[in-house]
């Protein structure tokens, strides 16, 4: 699910987050586990393991660093907010990154774009959102 992850970067940090089209072939998502602010994550590796109705399955770091927050307070207060604000209220991660080789790595901009048109036509995706 990387490519399923959205990164915003703030200074010297980046805000993670699934993305729209994730939550949406997710489904309503039902619960996550969490990594503890302090945890170093790895790229690659399980950042939270989600649970849907209809999927379970692990939410894949796009970065190595450290944690530095969680929005768990969100969660347990509304465990969907991921899927009505998947790119605000609804981020999980707040990451220090490590390795700035990786941030060049990062897709984004028009490139990302043409990957989502084409995967949401490919699988016939319908978000309503999606096609903001």
């Amino acid at each position: 699910m990387t490519a399923d992850v959205w990164v915003k970067l703030e200074g010297r940090l980046a805000r993670v987050g699934m993305t729209d089209v994730a939550q949406t072939r997710m489904g309503r998502l039902v619960q996550l586990s969490w990594k503890a602010p302090g945890r170093t994550v790895e790229r690659g590796r399980p950042l939270s393991v989600l649970e849907s109705a209809k999927w379970v399955g692990p939410m894949i770091s796009p970065l190595t660093g450290v944690i530095r927050e969680n929005n768990r307070i969100a969660f347990d207060a509304d465990v969907a907010v991921a899927n009505r604000d998947p790119y605000e209220r609804g981020w999980l991660y707040l990451i220090e990154p490590s390795k700035e080789s990786e941030l060049s790595e990062l897709i984004g901009g028009e490139a990302a774009v043409q990957y989502y048109r084409e995967l949401i036509d490919r699988e016939g995706i319908q978000c309503f959102r999606c096609a903001e």
